[in-house]
């Protein structure tokens, strides 16, 4: 296997900088869960309490982007970069940010760090993600009207809860796993989008107990949210939190997949090459590029700095001449343009 070749971090900071920089806040990580989470509740809640459908299509919209920022918060916690309290982190990953969207993190701490291991290479788990690029605008238009219609959701959601079920019924069998073992592909199929929208993976006995694992946080979650909507206001929030989950977040998880890897180097030996950073304004930033997700580049070059701290990285490295040797594209249209380029 290919692993990627790693940067030392003295080549840019000295050492005080370096610890300065990769120590996890204790309270901005947690403020960043809370922000997702009040950003979503208030949209939904606002939009009910006006009536307007107007309004209703404004509240999928946004919260359908703090949605992704829940599942970029994982990511964090899948790095260890959300608070450096381990237990702490790893609640507030699997339970405040993962459980809302479906995922495991810890099945999906496993998958990622593969993908940072052989990031662009032959055995990157991700690289059927950005394989089929440069693709053409129809295709991807095609895509993205299954996004937007709730086809991708349903159809990550039937595989979901089918994998589930076998593991469900497993766990009634009384069969046993290695303690701690986790399937490397349980974290795959719903939380990342192949061509087709999903992927599918084999999933042994193992995986598909994290996935039934994994549906029960995502219905804890589900029935909390639902208990609170019906208390408050009636069904319409918790409809149009379900909305966004179905349509809007995945359309915009596209994009961001797309955004991070497509149409990159492929097998290349430079870690300058292997990920793409795109500038970000304020729409994209509450839709597609929530939380500095879009500065991919640069948390694959140093993956133990925490996002908040990844701007800072990217001027430092403007300063010491290395934008030119990355892959930067101005905006997320640019970066569309250039994965339909085909045909």
């Amino acid at each position: 296997m290919s692993a990627v070749r790693l940067l030392p971090p003295d080549r840019f900071f000295d050492r005080a900088e370096w610890s300065a920089i990769t120590t996890a806040s204790r309270w901005r990580g947690p403020w960043l869960v809370a922000h997702a989470w009040i950003v979503s509740i208030a949209a939904v809640g606002l939009a009910a309490w006006s009536g307007n459908p107007a309004a209703w299509l404004l509240a999928v919209a946004i919260v359908g982007g703090r949605q992704l920022g829940l599942a970029i918060l994982m990511h964090e916690a899948a790095h260890g970069l959300l608070h450096p309290n381990r237990k702490l982190n790893n609640f507030l990953g699997q339970w405040l940010t993962g459980a809302a969207v479906g995922s495991d993190l810890i099945a999906y701490r496993t998958y990622h760090l593969q993908h940072h291991k052989f990031t662009q290479q032959p055995e990157d788990p991700d690289l059927s993600l950005s394989k089929p690029f440069p693709t053409t605008r129809a295709s991807l238009g095609r895509k993205a009207l299954r996004d937007l219609t709730g086809q991708t959701f349903f159809k990550q959601r039937a595989a979901q809860f089918g994998f589930a079920l076998k593991g469900l019924k497993a766990m009634l069998r009384g069969e046993q796993v290695e303690k701690g073992r986790a399937s490397t592909k349980a974290g795959t199929p719903f939380n990342k989008q192949s061509d087709d929208g999903m992927t599918s993976p084999t999933i042994d006995v193992a995986g598909a107990m994290t996935v039934a694992r994994s549906v029960g946080r995502f219905l804890v979650v589900q029935g909390v949210l639902l208990a609170a909507s019906l208390a408050l206001y009636g069904w319409t929030p918790y409809l149009l939190w379900l909305a966004g989950l179905a349509t809007t977040f995945q359309l915009y998880l596209r994009v961001r997949n797309i955004a991070e890897h497509a149409c990159t180097t492929t097998g290349s030996d430079d870690p300058f090459t292997h990920a793409r950073t795109t500038y970000a304004g304020w729409i994209a930033r509450a839709t597609v590029a929530p939380y500095w997700v879009n500065f991919h580049a640069e948390h694959h070059l140093f993956m133990g700095v925490p996002c908040y701290r990844l701007p800072a990285v990217h001027a430092m490295l403007g300063r010491q001449g290395k934008h030119d040797a990355m892959t930067i594209a101005p905006g997320y249209a640019a970066v569309l343009r250039r994965v339909t380029a085909k045909g």
